[in-house]
């Protein structure tokens, strides 16, 4: 089954030791491509320093909303040039988390309205992390609005994508209804090892929901271990585990599926570009 992780973090803490046997180790699962994705200036940075080692990996830059109250201007302007370097092919990871709050809402708020503006401004998707309380939607319904506030989903998203997805629900969790209007939307969707954990059964329904070229997989390594990897530290070739659960529910073939994701990958990061085959 042909792989990809639309969102790892292999330039973190976890993987300082030995990134380079976790990138063959994904190599040899089958995965084509892996998207490192920044939530601060430093792990921007990281990623891109780690993508000029391994080509084939892409990167996001961007503002995790657990530190939007310490974004200042000079780390905006930082963001906003390396979000212009041809690696970068997504801005984030950002959004909403009302669960753990670490920055007061009306920062996140701000933060994902600059986030979204920057992906517009440059015509790459936002990857949006989005969370609510066990049990509540609030972030996720202040996202749906925030998007379409921001023009996702009609004409400057039109001429900032050209039709691809303009930002994509990583790691997505909640009702199957936000899910159904993020696709309104034109979001594209990002299933995790998050879907295997109590609380998150509804993205059993969700996956159903999802165009082919709109659906992705992810590890968000090395966090969110699902069934089966070690649960110290996720790592991208685990992200097999959950594309089979994916072609599971959706009753297809897993080489249909594998094919499928990768080539959603392709639509909505590396567009024009030629089709993975590592």
């Amino acid at each position: 089954m042909r792989l990809v992780d639309s969102h790892a973090h292999l330039q973190l803490g976890p993987f300082r030791d030995d990134v380079d046997e976790v990138i063959a180790a994904a190599l040899a699962a089958g995965v084509e491509r892996i998207l490192v994705p920044g939530v601060d200036v430093a792990t921007g940075e990281a990623a891109l320093g780690l993508a000029a080692r391994f080509p084939w990996l892409d990167v996001a830059v961007g503002f995790h909303p657990h530190v939007a109250k310490d974004v200042d201007a000079a780390a905006r302007a930082r963001i906003a040039a390396l979000a212009r370097d041809p690696v970068v092919v997504a801005i984030g990871e950002t959004g909403l988390d009302f669960d753990r709050a670490w920055s007061p809402v009306a920062d996140q708020l701000e933060n994902l309205r600059w986030n979204l503006a920057l992906s517009l401004e440059v015509g790459k998707p936002a990857v949006v992390h989005c969370r609510s309380k066990r049990g509540e939607r609030d972030a996720q319904d202040a996202l749906l609005e925030e998007l379409a506030a921001a023009g996702f989903g009609g004409e400057a998203a039109r001429r900032a994508f050209g039709g691809r997805p303009g930002a994509v629900l990583h790691s997505v969790s909640g009702p199957a209804d936000y899910v159904g209007a993020a696709l309104d939307l034109g979001c594209a969707v990002s299933v995790s090892g998050l879907a295997f954990r109590r609380g998150e059964e509804a993205t059993a329904e969700s996956v159903r929901l999802v165009p082919d070229d709109r659906l992705l997989v992810e590890t968000d390594a090395p966090y969110l271990a699902p069934p089966g990897a070690p649960r110290r530290r996720n790592a991208p070739e685990w992200v097999a585990i959950t594309a089979a659960w994916v072609a599971e529910q959706r009753g297809q073939d897993p080489t249909t599926c594998g094919d499928a994701l990768v080539a959603a990958y392709g639509r909505v990061f590396r567009p024009g570009s030629a089709p993975s085959r590592m």
